[in-house]
C-alpha cells in the first residue's frame, strides 16, 4: 500500500487521464500557428507583393474594371504607407528608388493619402508636362501618338459603353473605343483611350516638384489624375513619391462581373481566362 501510495505523489498533475494536460498544449499550438501565419501574411503584403483590385475604367484599354493583379512592394522602396493601415513605422521613405516613365504604379491618392490608385508616370522631378489638343508634351518636345485599331471588349456588368461607342461584332454586344500608341523619350510604348475633346486635352504646364510625380490614366477623357487639383474622391495633383505603394506586375485574375454566387459554372464562364497571367 505505502508503495502504491508513494507512486501516486510523484506522478505529474494531469498523467491520470492524459486528455486534461494535452488540451493546453494543441491550444497553445494553434495560436502560436496563427500568430506566425499572421505575421507571415503582413509581411508578405508589406514587403514583397500585394493583390490589389481595379475598380474604375480609367487605366483602359491595359486594365479593365474587375481586374485583379499582384504588385511587387520592393520596386521603389518603402514607407508607412507599404504598411497595414499605413502605420507610422517607418521614418520618411527607405530604400527609395525613382519610377521611370510609363510604370503603372499603385499609390496612395492626395489629399487625405487613405486610397489606392493606380495610374501610369509621365512626369519625373523637374520634367515640363502639358496636354495641347490631347497630345501629351514632355519638356516641349511632343509625344508621338499614333493612331492604332479601336480597342474593342465586350459588354458586361464589368464594362458599360459611353455613347456613341456600342457595336455589334460577331453578334456579340461590345464597346469599341478610339485607341492610339503613345511613346515616351525613353522607348516605353503603351495603349491611350481618346475619345473626344475634353478640357483636359489642354492645359497649362505643370512642372514637376522634386520628390513628386505626375501621373496620368491611360483612359485620358476618364481620368482624375495630376492634371487635376488634389481633391478627395477626385483629381490627385502632383502626387509625393512616398506615396508609392508598389509597382503593377502581374494579372493575377480577371472577370467580367457576371458570376453568381448561386450558380457555380458562373465562376467560371465570368472569368476572362486570356489575361490572366500577362505581365503589365
Amino acid at each position: 500500500m505505502s508503495d502504491t501510495h508513494s507512486a501516486t505523489k510523484i506522478e505529474a498533475p494531469g498523467t491520470d487521464t492524459g486528455k486534461p494536460a494535452a488540451k493546453p498544449k494543441k491550444d497553445e499550438n494553434f495560436f502560436s500557428f496563427l500568430f506566425w501565419l499572421v505575421l507571415g501574411v503582413a509581411v508578405l503584403r508589406s514587403f514583397i507583393i500585394s493583390p490589389f483590385n481595379i475598380p474604375s475604367e480609367s487605366m483602359l484599354p491595359r486594365l479593365l474594371t474587375g481586374d485583379y493583379l499582384f504588385a511587387t512592394k520592393w520596386s521603389y522602396g518603402y514607407s508607412k504607407y507599404s504598411l497595414p493601415f499605413s502605420l507610422p513605422l517607418i521614418p520618411g521613405r527607405i530604400l527609395a528608388s525613382q519610377p521611370e516613365r510609363g510604370d503603372v504604379v499603385i499609390f496612395k491618392a492626395p489629399p487625405q493619402n487613405d486610397i489606392d490608385y493606380i495610374k501610369r508616370v509621365i512626369g519625373l522631378p523637374g520634367d515640363e508636362i502639358q496636354m495641347k489638343g490631347g497630345q501629351l508634351w514632355i519638356n516641349g518636345t511632343s509625344v508621338p501618338k499614333v493612331k492604332v485599331a479601336d480597342f474593342v471588349v465586350p459588354v458586361s456588368p464589368n464594362t458599360d459603353c459611353g455613347p456613341g461607342f456600342e457595336k455589334v461584332l460577331h453578334g456579340r454586344e461590345v464597346c469599341a473605343y478610339p485607341q492610339f500608341r503613345e511613346t515616351l523619350p525613353n522607348g516605353k510604348s503603351y495603349n491611350v483611350l481618346d475619345m473626344a475633346a475634353t478640357p483636359q486635352d489642354d492645359t497649362g504646364v505643370f512642372v514637376v516638384p522634386e520628390g513628386h510625380l505626375f501621373l496620368m490614366g491611360d483612359n485620358r477623357d476618364n481620368s482624375m489624375d495630376s492634371r487635376f487639383p488634389p481633391v478627395e474622391g477626385g483629381g490627385v495633383g502632383m502626387v509625393p513619391q512616398a506615396n508609392l505603394v508598389g509597382k503593377a506586375a502581374l494579372m493575377m485574375f480577371s472577370t467580367d462581373g457576371s458570376a453568381e454566387w448561386i450558380k457555380p459554372w458562373t465562376w467560371f464562364t465570368a472569368a476572362r481566362w486570356s489575361r490572366i497571367g500577362s505581365v503589365i
